[in-house]
C-alpha cells in the first residue's frame, strides 16, 4: 500500500492535536483524588443534565403521580448527599422518580440530576437499598463520569481519524480502530461502574446507611435481568459477581477508615 505523504501529514497533526486537547485538560478530582482527563466545566456539566432532565423523564412516561413515593426518593437521596463527602462538591443535586413500572433502571445526568424508575423502586424493600442505589448514582456524578467518557470519546475519535487519514482512507484500518475504541470504550464503562459502586458504598457509611444493602441490590437487579447475563468483555457493565466482590471490598475499607477517625 502507498502511503500518500501529504495524508501522513495531515493525520500526524491530527494525531498530535488530539493528544495535547487530552492531556492538556487535566484535573485532580478533590472527593476521589484522582487524576481525570475532563471534557466539559463542572458548569457545563450542569446546564446539559438540567437541560436533559425532562426529555429524559418523557422517555419513561414523566415523574411519577405518586407523591409520597416521590419524596421518599428526594428524602434518601438528599440525606445521601447532605451527610457525605458529596456535600463537598459544586453540583445541584436533586433525585426524581420516574413513573415507568415496567423498566428497572436508575441513572444519573451530569450535574447532578438522578432518576430512579418505579419498576426499580417497587422492588426494593428498604430505606437502605434506595440508598444503595442513588449512592452509586451520585457516584457517577461526584466521579464526574460523563465528562471523562466525552474526553476518552474524543481521544478514540481523533486517533481514528488521524489513521484514516493517515493511511489515505483505508478502510480496514478504520474498521480496526472502530474494534479497538469499542472494546476500550466497554472497559472503561465497567471501571466507572465499579468506582461508582466503591463511592456508593463510601457515601452510604457516611451518611449512616447499611452498606450491605447494596449487596442485596445487586441480587435485585440480577433477579430482573431474568439471569441474562452476556460475557463481561462483550458488556459495558461488570457481572454481578464482580460487583459483589468489589463492593465486599469497598466495605471493608471504609468501614476500617471511618473506625479510625
Amino acid at each position: 500500500m502507498r502511503i500518500n505523504k501529504g495524508s501522513l501529514a495531515i493525520g500526524l497533526i491530527i494525531l498530535l492535536f488530539t493528544l495535547f486537547k487530552y492531556y492538556s485538560s487535566t484535573q485532580v478530582n478533590e472527593v476521589t483524588g484522582e487524576k481525570q482527563h475532563i471534557a466539559l466545566s463542572v458548569q457545563d456539566e450542569i446546564a446539559m443534565g438540567l437541560q436533559s432532565a425532562p426529555q429524559m423523564a418523557a422517555e419513561f412516561g414523566g415523574l411519577s403521580s405518586n407523591l409520597n413515593n416521590q419524596a421518599i426518593a428526594k428524602k434518601v437521596g438528599q440525606r445521601i448527599v447532605a451527610y457525605s463527602s458529596a456535600a463537598n462538591t459544586p453540583y445541584k443535586f436533586d433525585f426524581h422518580l420516574l413513573a415507568d413500572p415496567n423498566t428497572v433502571n436508575a441513572f444519573a445526568l451530569p450535574g447532578g440530576q438522578i432518576f430512579i424508575t418505579d419498576g426499580l423502586l417497587r422492588r426494593l424493600k428498604t430505606e437502605d437499598q434506595l440508598a444503595g442505589v442513588l449512592g452509586h448514582e451520585a457516584g457517577h456524578v461526584v466521579a464526574r463520569h460523563s465528562a471523562e467518557k466525552m474526553a476518552e470519546d474524543q481521544l478514540y475519535q481523533g486517533i481514528l481519524n488521524s489513521a484514516t487519514i493517515g493511511s489515505g482512507g483505508d478502510m480496514s484500518v478504520a474498521q480496526i480502530g472502530q474494534l479497538v475504541a469499542g472494546s476500550k470504550s466497554m472497559k472503561f464503562g465497567r471501571n466507572q461502574e465499579l468506582q461508582s459502586d466503591d463511592l456508593g458504598v463510601r457515601f452510604m457509611i457516611e451518611a449512616g446507611y447499611d452498606p450491605t444493602a447494596m449487596i442485596d441490590v445487586m441480587e435485585i437487579l440480577k433477579e430482573a435481568s431474568g439471569g441474562r447475563d452476556v460475557p463481561e468483555f462483550q458488556s459495558t457493565h461488570p457481572s454481578p459477581e464482580n460487583r459483589v466482590q468489589h463492593i465486599q471490598e469497598a466495605i471493608q475499607k471504609y468501614n476500617r477508615i471511618y473506625q479510625k477517625k
